[in-house]
């Protein structure tokens, strides 16, 4: 939920479409962003789970936001990339690339352009949302990556990767 206690708070989202929509990432939490490289598929994982990159010796998980919301949306198109996110965990931080169709732009976000999750109307999970952002004419679902990655099985499939 977004914290209303400051005023004229301003935030930085790296924005991005996936299938068609517009998302954003705190851009704190962004490392890089990268041509969709190969990707070693790991056995039994997650259907949502694309495999793992090699990243300068660093194994790193690729997900599939599309599988990992279950949207019905179209396959991802052949210039795809994927942002490499460092995602606050339970244990610490964990570094996670996320698919996505294309990278927009940087924004700045003051308050008055931040709402509130919405409670209908969306089929993600609504704890994945933490907030919407209005920018000119266009609303942007702000994703909260550390609910998104919460679950044990990226640990799992780095440490199995490893």
């Amino acid at each position: 939920m977004l914290d209303t206690a400051q005023e004229n708070r301003t935030g930085q989202y790296l924005t991005f479409i996936l299938d068609g929509e517009l998302f954003g990432v705190d851009v704190r939490e962004t490392r890089e962003i990268l041509d969709l490289p190969a990707l070693t598929r790991v056995p039994q994982s997650p259907e949502y789970m694309l495999g793992v990159i090699n990243l300068r010796g660093a194994i790193v998980p690729v997900v599939d936001l599309r599988r990992k919301f279950a949207t019905a949306g179209t396959a991802p198109p052949a210039n795809s990339c994927v942002i490499v996110l460092e995602v606050a965990t339970a244990d610490g931080q964990m570094v996670v690339g996320a698919l996505a169709d294309e990278v927009c732009e940087v924004l700045d976000l003051d308050d008055d352009q931040l709402r509130p999750a919405p409670r209908l109307g969306t089929a993600m999970r609504i704890d994945y949302i933490k907030g919407i952002g209005r920018h000119q004419e266009r609303f942007m679902i702000l994703l909260d990556t550390s609910r998104i990655f919460a679950g044990g099985e990226l640990q799992q499939l780095q440490a199995s990767a490893a």
